[in-house]
């Protein structure tokens, strides 16, 4: 009966259908989310995924075992700043080659974090996805609270961080309203 059993296990996952992120073949991808996608299955059960601001590139080779960071020469830092903390009252996703970071909250102290491990050597994407997070009631309208965010080559000496080249820059201001996406894209050295 045992055996039974795996021969149609077998013979269903023969049929089984592809995975497509906006209608690009992925199968094989693995530990991958997707904020506010659509998913949908058709009747030969592809699985077509719809995820606004990913963006799927074929690499020259095939599949690797991840992002490596072996050939870059510089370490990349991002840094964020505000003018007063948690009067924009926007958090921000930082995705960075279609994988998600971490959020960046604007109730937060200023980040210093080291991104290069996320980074592939040559052309890499960058996703703020931000959310306004107050109600009706929000703390500000004043375009003087700042809310910004620099990704950039540099050196980490003892507790300091300097960047030497910005590569990417994004702000945004209390008086700006609603949810954003916004992609950079930037060559690594």
């Amino acid at each position: 009966m045992r055996r039974g059993l795996m021969l149609v296990l077998v013979a269903f996952s023969a049929h089984a259908g592809s995975v497509y992120l906006n209608n690009v073949k992925i199968d094989g991808v693995t530990n991958q989310r997707f904020e506010k996608a659509t998913v949908r299955i058709d009747e030969k059960g592809n699985v077509f995924i719809d995820a606004p601001g990913y963006k799927v590139q074929q690499v020259e080779g095939g599949p690797s075992e991840g992002p490596s960071t072996g050939a870059l020469t510089k370490h990349y830092f991002l840094v964020t700043e505000q003018t007063v903390i948690g009067m924009t009252e926007y958090d921000i996703d930082l995705y960075v080659n279609g994988k998600w970071v971490r959020k960046l909250r604007s109730s937060e102290d200023q980040i210093v974090s080291e991104v290069t491990k996320h980074l592939v050597p040559g052309k890499n994407t960058i996703l703020f996805v931000c959310k306004k997070t107050s109600g009706e009631n929000r703390r500000s309208y004043s375009k003087e609270h700042v809310f910004r965010v620099m990704i950039g080559e540099g050196n980490m000496s003892g507790d300091h961080v300097m960047i030497d080249n910005p590569v990417v820059k994004f702000e945004r201001t209390a008086a700006d309203t609603g949810d954003l996406s916004q992609e950079f894209t930037f060559t690594t050295r």
